[in-house]
């Protein structure tokens, strides 16, 4: 019943670019950018010259990177590198100084905080900016709620849940808009160690069930080498080093079993 209203997205589907103007566009990509960079350099500081601004202002250079649909990213590095700044490019909240974009339109965005509305009920913060019948949206919500183990939670009040459950309903509110493209912000980074493993497996099925792709911050390495397909460090506002996890031989708590060598890695990587 719930995948009557939410279904697996189908390669044939176009996606909508992003308001950025680009080269690329490539249908087996959600996400792809060349030599990308971000400066909130003054106008003062900018060279006449070339009018671009100095090496030393760059948030972000030389980003090129792509992201395939279905496939699961994460972005590690230490605070201030720049991570969160490429989820606001992606996203469309900033706008790029170097560099071309393409990027999916039909995204959902996940915080550490789960931002619902504290004057809603869970079911309508689910479908809020959502048009359709009272009916169809609670009908919408409902289903949406039971798939993240919330049955029975439509009219209670944001205040009434865990922080876990807050994240459920996150979830839910992406969900009900069919995205193509998860932009997650540490967004299990406020809960215990065991809602956080939880959590992980809810999102890991998910992914699997619906087939969008996700690109995660995240400081946490053990979690994203549980979650993803590829591993991507920034440091110094450039892609450092990349890593592709194999996830076709996997331990019983979903981990690749060789996850503490890649872990150990990670670490002395980021030092």
């Amino acid at each position: 019943m719930f995948k009557s209203i939410f279904h697996k997205r189908h390669d044939a589907e176009v996606s909508e670019e992003s308001t950025y103007e680009s080269n690329i566009n490539d249908s087996d990509y959600c996400v792809s950018m060349e030599n990308l960079g971000i400066s909130f350099a003054s106008s003062e500081s900018k060279n006449t010259e070339n009018n671009s601004a100095t090496n030393s202002s760059f948030v972000l250079k030389n980003i090129t990177m792509r992201i395939k649909k279905g496939e699961f990213v994460s972005l590690i590095g230490r605070s201030g590198c720049g991570k969160t700044t490429l989820l606001k490019i992606i996203s469309g909240l900033l706008t790029p100084t170097e560099g071309s974009i393409y990027a999916t339109s039909r995204q959902a965005i996940g915080f550490q905080d789960a931002r619902l509305i504290p004057w809603l009920s869970v079911s309508k913060n689910v479908v809020f900016g959502m048009e359709a019948s009272k009916q169809e949206l609670e009908d919408i919500a409902h289903l949406a709620l039971c798939q993240m183990q919330l049955e029975g939670y439509d009219n209670k009040w944001p205040s009434q849940l865990s922080g876990g459950q807050q994240q459920r309903v996150s979830l839910a509110r992406a969900l009900v808009r069919n995205p193509e493209l998860l932009l997650l912000d540490e967004p299990f980074g406020a809960l215990d160690a065991l809602t956080r493993f939880d959590m992980q497996d809810l999102l890991n099925k998910l992914q699997a069930e619906y087939g969008w792709s996700t690109l995660m911050v995240t400081h946490d390495i053990a979690e994203a080498v549980r979650l993803s397909n590829r591993i991507i460090m920034i440091k110094n506002g450039e892609i450092y080093k990349q890593w592709h996890i194999n996830r076709e031989n996997l331990d019983a708590q979903n981990r690749p079993v060789n996850h503490s060598e890649i872990e150990d890695e990670l670490r002395e990587a980021l030092q």
